[in-house]
């Protein structure tokens, strides 16, 4: 069903000019006197008499400035790229930078065939980040364009980056690593931009099973006789409104002699109308990304995989199509969860915490070290933070991990609090809790209600846990921006995978 997006990634240290690609980009910076050129391997000459012309040329060295040039001696290529990578000081260019301006570059170079990307990196990790924002700007979503699809510009197909790196042999394994992170970013991307009327739980867990295809992991599809057998009232009383009923998927990375056992629990809600508590058109609009939280569990699984990191990771998709109907879930019904917990449905419309709910009680029941769950659960997430800044919540130990992760890996994370006088606002009249309470808040409601379903580990105490609640970054509705598209943008697998490498390197 789909296809991952690839682009050839490559690195060299000297003779720029037999690169042969058809544009070499360098950086500009934006200093506090005007534009400063960055250091690149253009001849002396050519540099100082561009120096020299840049305001006249009105560059600025902003972020997302891309400028083109006619080639200059030296450089073997006919187009000169210009690429800005923001405020510039003394201290030296930050990873997100390079990888924001990269990115950036390749994406609005498309329709070129080869890139040489001569951007300042002079050491693994920022060779590696350019690497990164290179394959994650040469994405497009393409498959339901008919006539209009020969106008599509081709993504840059090959990047060349020079850098003093290339001679170290770490840089190889690095340009893999980054070359992984992407393909995983950019299939999430590629499953959130599905329309509805050809991605819904069926259909997901089918893709599921295709992007795994030929890496080292178990596929587990529970669909709805095998989910009522077993007691996942979550997910049924969500998806039961719909004709195309709910699935529970389980994916697994079981390396020999992994040195822990994580848990990812995705919010897979292919569309979310609201229900029976019906949203109004305006708020259906983006719905069809609701299932990007199981999107990202999925590809940071599958990445990990192909690494090969010595963990074992399994990642719980909870999918349901959320629709009003005769046979839909009613306001004052009353669902038994996995495990038994009951849960009054208060609003159709919170019904990510209900399928969550599923999958963290079932996750819960193998004793993982940790569980973290990621889910576009709550609107109260973007009045809080924005569309650019994701949230976590939970145990302080591994949110502040979560935090630390995520700056590493680029995406931007921030931890917020559990407040305990929250809790008594879930309580029903008539079941063990309803699933909507405090209005103001209710992102840290939410994290409240998914709280509940915690389990305990092998030695009896809760299970460390922390959700991310992704629902302003899952999707951006503005103009591109670096390395990040318009749409589905991949958010939380770099910060998942990230996350797992620095446990790894903690426990070791």
């Amino acid at each position: 069903m789909f296809k991952n997006q690839e682009v050839t990634l490559k690195a060299i240290a000297k003779d720029i000019a037999g690169a042969a690609a058809d544009a070499v980009v360098i950086g500009v910076g934006r200093g506090t006197d005007g534009p400063v050129l960055l250091d690149s391997p253009l001849p002396s000459d050519s540099a100082d008499a561009l120096a020299a012309s840049l305001e006249a040329l009105g560059v600025t060295g902003g972020a997302d400035e891309v400028r083109r040039l006619p080639g200059v001696d030296g450089v073997g290529a006919k187009i000169l790229v210009l690429a800005g990578v923001g405020k510039v000081t003394d201290a030296r260019i930050s990873e997100e930078a390079l990888r924001r301006a990269a990115g950036s570059a390749i994406r609005q170079l498309a329709g070129t065939e080869s890139v040489t990307l001569a951007l300042p990196a002079t050491t693994v990790a920022q060779a590696a980040a350019v690497a990164e924002g290179a394959a994650l700007g040469a994405y497009s979503y393409t498959p339901h364009r008919g006539t209009s699809g020969a106008k599509i510009k081709a993504n840059v197909a090959t990047v060349t980056i020079y850098t003093p790196a290339a001679l170290d042999s770490a840089l190889a394994p690095a340009l893999e690593r980054a070359a992984i992170l992407a393909k995983a970013v950019n299939a999430t991307r590629s499953l959130v931009n599905e329309p509805p009327s050809h991605l819904y739980p069926d259909t997901f867990a089918e893709a599921t099973k295709d992007l795994a295809r030929g890496l080292p992991v178990k596929v587990t599809v529970l669909d709805e006789r095998r989910l009522e057998r077993d007691g996942f009232g979550g997910i049924l009383g969500v998806g039961q409104g719909s004709s195309r009923p709910p699935r529970l998927v389980k994916v697994e990375y079981a390396p020999a002699r992994a040195k822990l056992k994580l848990a990812l629990v995705g919010k897979g809600i292919t569309f979310d109308s609201g229900g029976v508590s019906l949203k109004p058109p305006a708020g259906m609009m983006t719905m069809k990304s609701d299932m990007a939280g199981a999107a990202a569990v999925l590809s940071a699984v599958l990445a990990v995989a192909e690494l090969g990191l010595p963990v074992k990771v399994t990642g719980w998709l909870c999918l349901a199509e959320n629709m009003p109907s005769g046979t839909a879930t009613r306001p004052s019904d009353v669902l038994t969860m996995f495990g038994g917990k009951t849960v009054e449905v208060l609003n159709t419309d919170a019904e990510g915490r209900l399928v969550m709910a599923d999958g963290i009680a079932a996750a819960s029941l193998e004793q993982p070290d940790v569980i973290l769950d990621v889910a576009t659960l709550t609107g109260a997430q973007v009045v809080a933070l924005g569309h650019r800044t994701a949230a976590v919540m939970g145990d302080e130990g591994v949110s502040n991990a979560i935090k630390a992760a995520a700056d590493r890996a680029g995406e931007l994370f921030w931890p917020m609090p559990l407040p305990e006088e929250l809790r008594a606002s879930l309580d029903s009249q008539v079941a063990d809790l309803a699933n909507i309470g405090e209005r103001m808040g209710g992102m840290m409601t939410a994290a409240v209600f998914l709280n509940e379903f915690v389990g305990e580990g092998a030695d009896g105490s809760t299970i460390p846990w922390a959700h991310l609640d992704i629902a302003g970054p899952a999707f951006n509705e503005g103009a591109p921006y670096g390395y990040t598209p318009k749409h589905g943008t991949g958010v939380a697998v770099r910060t998942l995978v990230s996350y797992v490498e620095d446990v790894l390197a903690r426990a070791s």
